[in-house]
């Protein structure tokens, strides 16, 4: 009997996720040596595989560069691997003597992963670098476009894990992915919390799975060009960080800022580092390509290359064209510029101040990167300093590309595929989200203060003894209408003692 499409992914589902919390027991006993030195055979495998991976995501996908996808699988490899090897994620982590507070790491158990279609391999690698590296499981459920080239780097993983004593079963995934399978994947009750990198609707049933996640939210970041800014080196980096895997990290830079007065220099300085500025005709065209309805980004120019994209609208471009820029004074969803586009198109404002290039960027971020990120490019440290402290944003790039900056490429950041926008963005975090995000922490405290407990007062004793008195006045009260209500007759004799004992109470 065949089954449907849904039913064998769920079943496949059901499976690995069984295979993995087994897995994962047995991991449990795991030292921390032991631990590290699978993690560091699946870095190495990984990164051995990282030009045939991209090859494979480029060719399946259709989307990004081959170059472009090997440094990201190297940073989702390498680089996650030296930001968390020595790490202690197994057993004691921390002992605080003076206060005698011990911290004991444990891991949460089944992590589900949750892949997308712009960076598959990448954050496949790095999300199974950081669960084994807390002694958790994962499973992992791919983006239907991109199943082969993510299952093919879980395989290499699985293999190198194997090869290292780790358990058999402790990373699986959906080779028949599907929503359905991915929605009963996020709240089975063998998965403990949840990795999520996907757009909206993916991440907000991530949070309300009833499950501890880690979801973050889409990256409409601005590019603010102030007028302090080295305007040759600035645009240059913002060139290649726009062109870079043609815009498929949710961290680059989506829309330009720049003041009146450094603006015409600007200009120049795109067009010499391979910018197209579309004319009001030619940006007419790419509207209708950028969105097929208001708000709505259209799936077909998500990391395709500028010149694809303009002819995509009929436009005719120079060959050595790397990005497409027109010149925009309105924000919103109904401005098909002004959105997260993941692709080499740009909008480009004036701010006649530097209130109102803030105001700009704000509004950018209000539209649909609140929490993620902004790039900035300014020499005057008072300017990145306030923008630090009023942008709603979880990270803030200066002077480099905010693309690959953001994950740790040239930053001191954390490397790491998964950004969080904090609560900016509706997320539980800020951070560039690894490793200690997948522990948990129990604390063993020794008692270091010695407290006197004080007694209750003489007046609080008196109160109760009076208000004990009190109840046993009524209870006696209640005695005698009880029997002198009653049909039976009442002895003279016990009346009068009720009520002797009535007034003594009364009396003392």
């Amino acid at each position: 009997m065949q089954f449907d499409h849904d039913l064998q992914s769920i079943q496949e589902m059901r499976d690995a996720v069984k295979r993995a919390k087994e897995a994962q027991l047995k991991y449990l006993s795991f030292s921390q040596e032991q631990v590290d030195e699978i993690v560091k055979r699946v870095a190495e495998a990984a990164y051995a595989k990282s030009l045939e991976l991209a090859q494979m995501t480029v060719e399946e996908t259709g989307m990004g560069v081959v170059e472009h996808k090997k440094m990201k699988n190297e940073v989702g490899s390498m680089a996650v691997y030296e930001s968390i090897k020595d790490e202690k994620t197994v057993g004691v982590i921390r002992e605080d003597r003076v206060n005698k507070v011990t911290e004991v790491a444990y891991p949460y158990g089944v992590v589900a992963g949750i892949i997308p279609t712009t960076n598959p391999t990448s954050t496949a690698i790095f999300k199974t670098l950081i669960s084994l590296k807390t002694r958790n499981a994962i499973v992992v459920s791919p983006h239907p476009r991109a199943v082969k080239c993510t299952v093919e780097a879980l395989k290499i993983c699985q293999e190198a894990a194997v090869k290292a004593g780790a358990p058999d079963g402790l990373i699986g995934w959906i080779s028949k992915p599907s929503m359905a399978a991915t929605n009963e994947l996020m709240k089975h009750r063998d998965v403990n919390v949840i990795l999520a990198t996907g757009g909206g609707a993916l991440v907000r049933a991530a949070y309300s799975s009833g499950k501890p996640a880690y979801g973050v939210g889409p990256g409409n970041v601005p590019c603010y060009l102030e007028k302090s800014a080295n305007i040759s080196k600035s645009v240059s980096m913002i060139v290649d960080s726009k062109s870079f895997d043609y815009g498929t990290i949710c961290a680059t830079e989506q829309a330009l800022v720049v003041d009146r007065n450094i603006k015409e220099m600007v200009i120049r300085e795109f067009k010499n580092n391979g910018a197209y500025f579309l004319n009001a005709d030619e940006k007419a065209l790419l509207e209708k390509v950028i969105t097929l309805s208001p708000g709505h980004l259209n799936p077909a120019i998500v990391g395709q290359s500028a010149v694809k994209i303009a002819a995509m609208a009929g436009v005719t471009v120079p060959q050595d064209t790397r990005v497409l820029i027109a010149e925009e004074t309105r924000v919103g969803k109904d401005i098909p510029f002004s959105i997260e586009k993941l692709s080499p198109v740009f909008p480009l404002y004036t701010a006649e101040s530097y209130e109102e290039a803030k105001e700009v960027c704000l509004k950018l971020l209000n539209l649909g990167g609140r929490g993620h990120s902004l790039s900035l490019h300014t020499n005057d440290d008072a300017v990145a300093k306030e923008f630090a402290l009023e942008m709603p944003v979880s990270r803030l790039m200066v002077n480099t590309l905010s693309s690959i900056g953001a994950v740790g490429a040239t930053t001191g950041l954390t490397p790491s595929l998964t950004l969080g926008c904090g609560s900016f963005g509706g997320n539980i975090t800020g951070d560039n989200v690894t490793a200690r995000h997948l522990i948990n922490i129990k604390r063993m405290a020794y008692g270091i203060k010695d407290v006197s407990v004080p007694k209750p007062s003489v007046s609080s004793m008196t109160n109760k003894k009076a208000e004990q008195e009190t109840l046993n006045v009524e209870n006696i009260v209640n005695q005698v209408l009880k029997q002198a209500g009653s049909n039976a007759e009442v002895d003279p004799k016990v009346i009068a003692e009720m009520v002797n004992q009535v007034i003594q109470k009364i009396s003392n």
